[in-house]
């Protein structure tokens, strides 16, 4: 049995009371350390910590750096300005989704891409084989550590740590020179839960002072560490996707219900002509929300039926710890998707009532977070 991999946080949290570490794809990391629902309802009112230095980051640099990315991914990065940054995704040919990733603009001719854990490798030798003269890539992800701190008082807590930078961020820019205990970060306001925060890139050795001096900083806030349970349960009632499982090889982003993300007007890029025959023809397929109607909780790959027939299968599904509302993602056939339509989940043998509703089914309020100043 081969070691678990480790971040270069894990000295850090390896030894807080209640700390509980998996096998996530090869890494050992906390799936939580004082239970999911308090870890979950912490970043919806004040704020949480989290080590996610297990994803991949590649800086990709030259003379046609633009191009190849333009070419290799489905936003436009012409639009990218340096200090600003990205959501987009990697397709394959047939319009399948490779991997979705941010793209950071760093300065002319400079970017980072960051993708996910499980991706690393294979996105790393995808990019290699379609790479062009004029770009030289390098993988940085062994050196790079990446915390987030999500939450309404996310900013509060940075600035009262010495990083002014914070304040001044819009979303999805970055400070690439932020001070932060004493390392040099980039700052972004980007995330995955669908709360205000940020995400801090840091030298590896850098690391643990960061982690330590951001809880020890946001303790008066209420801010704690989280594992990776409640960042599941976080990102599902904002509707962000998981790749395995809202996108995939065989999921295209359309029928993700991504095609905010696909930039027609940019040019050609891999997958662009799978994904206009597929826009053209009309999706076979969507992902929607659901709500259980009979007693039960959705879980991921189980079956979903309309009119008696196989429609499609839950993606992603649980009690929203949120809501207290029993919630799925589905991907299922187009004719099954409108508002309100009653579709059945089997669970655990049973076929049980549900309906098709609106996600996200969370969105942050606008007004002043509970403790804010």
């Amino acid at each position: 049995m081969s070691k678990l991999m480790r971040t270069p946080l894990y000295p850090c949290y390896a030894d807080i009371p209640g700390a509980r570490c998996i096998d996530f794809g090869g890494w050992e990391l906390p799936v939580q350390f004082e239970g999911i629902q308090k870890e979950h309802d912490a970043v919806r009112r004040q704020a949480g910590l989290f080590d996610v230095s297990h994803m991949g980051e590649f800086l990709v640099e030259g003379e046609q750096a633009l191009a190849f990315l333009q070419q290799m991914t489905t936003n436009d990065v012409s639009l990218l300005k340096p200090g600003a940054a990205q959501y987009s995704l990697m397709c394959y040919p047939n319009g399948g989704a490779l991997d979705d990733l941010l793209v950071y603009c760093l300065s002319k001719n400079r970017y980072m891409l960051v993708v996910n854990a499980s991706n690393i490798q294979k996105d790393w030798e995808w990019l290699r084989a379609h790479l062009i003269e004029g770009v030289q890539m390098t993988d940085i992800s062994a050196q790079t550590a990446l915390i987030a701190l999500q939450g309404p008082l996310a900013e509060q807590i940075l600035t009262e740590s010495g990083a002014e930078a914070a304040a001044g961020l819009a979303s999805f820019t970055f400070a690439a020179d932020a001070e932060l205990f004493g390392a040099k970060t980039i700052l972004s306001r980007t995330g995955y839960t669908g709360e205000d925060g940020f995400e801090i890139y840091a030298p590896a050795e850098k690391a643990p002072a960061i982690w330590k001096g951001l809880l020890a900083a946001g303790a008066s806030r209420g801010l704690v560490p989280v594992g990776l349970g409640a960042r599941d349960t976080l990102r599902f009632e904002a509707r962000l996707p998981l790749y395995g499982q809202e996108l995939s090889a065989e999921i295209t982003p359309l029928e993700a219900g991504l095609g905010f993300f696909v930039k027609w007007d940019k040019g050609d890029f891999i997958g662009r002509s799978a994904l206009e025959a597929q826009r053209a023809a009309g999706l076979p397929r969507r992902l929607v929300g659901i709500e259980m109607i009979d007693r039960g909780i959705p879980r991921s790959h189980y079956l979903v039926y309309g009119d008696g027939v196989r429609i499609g299968e839950i993606t992603t599904g649980t009690q929203s710890p949120t809501l207290k509302r029993n919630l799925g993602l589905a991907l299922v056939n187009s004719r099954y998707a409108a508002l309100g339509t009653i579709v059945e989940v089997e669970i655990r043998g049973k076929r049980l009532k549900a309906e098709v509703v609106k996600a996200p089914f969370y969105k942050r309020d606008s007004k002043p977070a509970k403790g804010a100043e």
